[in-house]
């Protein structure tokens, strides 16, 4: 019995000093989440060791996410990771990873992510603190199902349907407009897009083009308003940002079908998708002698 206690002590007086000496640290720039929204968490790998460390393989870093509820979270595999690099001593290495597709974490509650680095150099295993997040209802604003659009080269067949659902929750005490797309019965969720920030009696418009993309604008904050157009895969193809001016932006549909903003002054914004082109810079003719 004292010699099984004596090697547990030094078992964890080694874990003690590699913690001591490599900081793994989980950080999260959001920590409330919509069903089946992806979870994107960093991973910072601090070295203080004084020793040069490797990771050459890409399983040096695993993922562990527990329920609050007690509710066991089933995990299928954990995301990929860089590797075939050194770490330097007093330097640091961040990995960023989406957690989502890899656990059943899709029933609201409160969980944690605590992220496990291998380190091969030492045969050791340092673990970071928990950190805790929320998976959140969201409110069902609209919805419309859609024929996806088949492309060219495809023989003609019955399309596959899909859904756009629009739903609102409160994140941090602020209210945000979600996109969700899924299969007509909801049970497959393709992708959960966070929008952007609303106000509370913001009333989003919403119309479907000849290729059923989805064109959204609604106001985002008072007298803004944001324009975004969805693509059936769940891409944004178009961002863009209005303001309020002598009449609210509307969306309006010309003769040949295309969906546009009236009304309102658009506000070029680094946000924009796509990204604007800075304007060529002026220039002048020479002056003459």
């Amino acid at each position: 019995m004292k010699q099984s206690a004596f090697w547990t002590l030094v078992l964890a007086g080694s874990l003690c000093a590699a913690r001591a000496q490599v900081d793994v640290q989980v950080v999260m720039d959001q920590t409330e989440f919509l069903s089946a929204e992806a979870v994107q968490v960093s991973v910072r790998v601090i070295n203080h060791s004084g020793q040069t460390l490797h990771f050459d393989t890409n399983d040096w870093l695993s993922f562990t996410v527990e329920a609050q509820d007690g509710l066991i979270v089933v995990k299928n595999g954990d995301p990929p990771t860089d590797h075939n690099f050194s770490l330097e001593s007093s330097s640091v290495a961040t990995q960023h990873a989406d957690i989502a597709p890899y656990f059943t974490i899709t029933r609201t509650g409160h969980y944690t992510v605590i992220a496990t680095v291998k380190l091969k150099d030492w045969d050791r295993e340092v673990a970071s603190v928990p950190k805790g997040f929320d998976v959140i209802q969201g409110v069902k604003m609209w919805e419309q199902q859609f024929g996806v659009p088949e492309a060219p080269s495809t023989n003609h067949e019955v399309p596959e349907v899909r859904k756009y659902i629009l739903q609102k929750a409160t994140y941090l005490r602020h209210l945000r407009l979600y996109l969700r797309l899924t299969d007509p019965e909801e049970e497959r969720v393709f992708r959960v897009l966070p929008i952007g920030s609303m106000t509370s009696f913001s009333q989003p418009e919403t119309q479907l083009d000849q290729q059923n993309n989805l064109h959204l604008l609604y106001e985002k904050s008072a007298r803004t308003f944001l324009y975004v157009v969805v693509n059936p895969d769940g891409d944004i193809t178009m961002r863009q940002v209005y303001y309020y001016t002598d009449s609210a932006p509307r969306l309006k549909t010309d003769d040949a079908g295309v969906i546009y903003v009236g009304g309102g002054a658009r506000h070029v914004s680094p946000d924009d998708i796509p990204t604007p082109v800075p304007a060529p810079p002026e220039t002048f003719p020479a002056a003459k002698n």
